[in-house]
């Protein structure tokens, strides 16, 4: 009897020990998951998209608003962002670093709520794929709303599972309403996501409020838990009522001419494995299809030997496609399916992939997949970092900084580089030349006034920085536009190696 209980005990010890392992393995997972996700967010060069972010945040609220309504997105993250900006005196690195705080948040909640629900190596994996896994930390530095969009649709997601899981739960039902309006208050992916699972809960506990009704304590549960649906589908369109307006004229204008215009299915399937688009390749793309094949094939794999295992797992990505395919269906009358946005839904993806591989009995597979998420990530994180940091990015704005005045003007056309100037010295007017004729004045109203010829700066005495590209001529038929007698200052060309923006930078004054 003593051995018996000996060997018990030390079964026991065993245990413990492998759980502490386990435990102390998942902390430094996240530490340095944490760490490695914010290694190329310390700086401050934009692109194009990032400039509207910061734009449109150093506006008051009731403007962001205004001014959103004609954007392409709705303004959770840009109302988010200026109130950071309040406390940051509106610094770029602040809001840069904020885009990777969902992914650090998301990587704890492995600790605990994925823990808690699924098990410890779940969420251990869980904390792993968010934290290193291309897709998400390649977005942890972009000053845009995808991060948290992914953060609040994930959360929306776990708290719907804990619904369905559990009995009834005021607390959950509050938590799941609060998570699901924002997601659709910050990207239009959110709500559709918010939509999918809000409508999936509601047709669960619909059938089963007919199938349990002669079975009383069943019964109860599914009859209470349909009511708090319906309570909270109402109160959620209830408040974002004050946003349909908004959300119909952005569908018009959508409708008559979106920037999407085709659907790239191979983009969208490499995009959820690597980060890659047409527009910015962080890996080399015959090395990217090949680790997302392996990925892929590893993920069939796993769940076609454990699917009677993988329920959870079976759910989350049932409801990923789901989402995707009422997006396609909605892109028939007008494309909006694009694979940048599909980060809003990777949280479900990779909670998906998480399970599945939990289920892995070789220690050794495990092994070999995790180095090989790693040694992509640092593959691209090294290239991050060297583009991120490399002396070209500052000097354009060096080059403003040292000689721009207050009474200075800025007269920027349709390229990129001068929105990123214009972003970056809000306190100087801006004047944007509509030369291409993008008819978006109420939009960008985030950066200053839209003009479609210079005949309002026909007036104008002193001193205007144009900002253009290289070969583009945008300063000589300025200059020309403008007429009169113009002393050109000073003109120098610059090239960054972040997103390659190049800057023709021309100091003018009109007497």
């Amino acid at each position: 009897m003593k051995n018996i209980e000996n060997k018990k005990e030390v079964k026991a010890l065993m245990n413990v020990k492998k759980v502490d392992i386990i435990k102390y393995l998942h902390i430094a997972i996240i530490i340095i998951g944490s760490i490695f996700v914010l290694f190329p967010c310390f700086h401050t060069t934009l692109w194009f998209d990032e400039s509207y972010s910061v734009a449109i945040a150093s506006h008051p609220i009731n403007e962001i608003w205004t001014i959103g309504s004609h954007d392409v997105h709705p303004v959770l993250y840009y109302i988010m962002l200026h109130i950071l900006g309040i406390f940051t005196n509106g610094s770029i690195l602040s809001y840069r670093i904020f885009s990777a705080i969902p992914l650090i948040i998301l990587g704890i909640l492995g600790f605990t709520h994925i823990k808690k629900d699924f098990g410890e190596k779940v969420g251990l994996i869980f904390s792993f794929l968010i934290l290193f896994m291309p897709v998400t930390f390649v977005y942890g530095g972009e000053i845009r709303m995808y991060t948290w969009g992914m953060f609040f649709i994930t959360l929306t997601a776990m708290y719907a599972y804990r619904i369905y899981k559990s009995g009834v739960s005021k607390k959950n039902w509050i938590i799941f309403s609060i998570f699901s309006l924002s997601a659709a208050y910050t990207h239009y992916y959110g709500l559709i996501a918010a939509f999918v699972l809000n409508i999936s809960l509601f047709l669960y506990f619909l059938i089963n409020n007919v199938k349990q009704r002669n079975y009383e304590v069943k019964y109860i549960k599914y009859s209470i838990n349909l009511k708090y649906s319906i309570i909270s589908a109402i109160i959620q369109i209830i408040l974002y009522i004050p946003w349909i307006g908004a959300f119909l004229s952005q569908y018009s204008s959508v409708s008559q001419g979106f920037w999407i215009k085709t659907i790239n299915i191979v983009e969208m399937f490499d995009f959820q494995f690597t980060g890659n688009l047409d527009t910015r390749i962080y890996i080399t793309k015959g090395i990217s299809y090949i680790f997302s094949l392996i990925m892929c094939i590893y993920m069939i794999y796993l769940f076609s030997k454990h699917f009677k295992e993988v329920k959870p797992a079976r759910i989350a990505i049932r409801t990923y496609f789901l989402i995707i395919i009422l997006l396609a269906l909605i892109s028939i009358f007008t494309t909006i399916l694009y694979a940048r946005y599909l980060l809003i839904i990777t949280g479900i993806f990779l909670f998906a992939l998480a399970y599945v591989m939990s289920k892995d009995k070789s220690k050794i597979r495990i092994a070999i997949i995790c180095i090989l998420i790693v040694a992509m990530s640092t593959a691209i994180n090294i290239d991050l970092i060297k583009t991120n940091y490399d002396e070209s990015n500052s000097k354009p704005m060096e080059y403003i900084r040292e000689d721009i005045k207050p009474d200075d003007i800025i007269l920027i056309d349709n390229n990129g580089s001068g929105f990123v100037v214009a972003a970056q010295f809000r306190e100087n007017k801006l004047y944007f030349w509509d030369r291409m004729n993008w008819n978006v004045e109420e939009a960008y109203k985030a950066y200053g006034k839209t003009i479609y010829n210079l005949d309002n700066l026909k007036d104008y005495k002193g001193r205007i920085w144009i900002i253009g590209a290289w070969k583009d001529g945008f300063a000589e038929e300025a200059m020309k536009n403008l007429g009169g007698d113009i002393d050109v200052l000073k003109s120098e060309y610059f090239g960054t190696k972040y997103r390659e923006y190049q800057y023709v930078i021309t100091l003018i004054e009109r007497k």
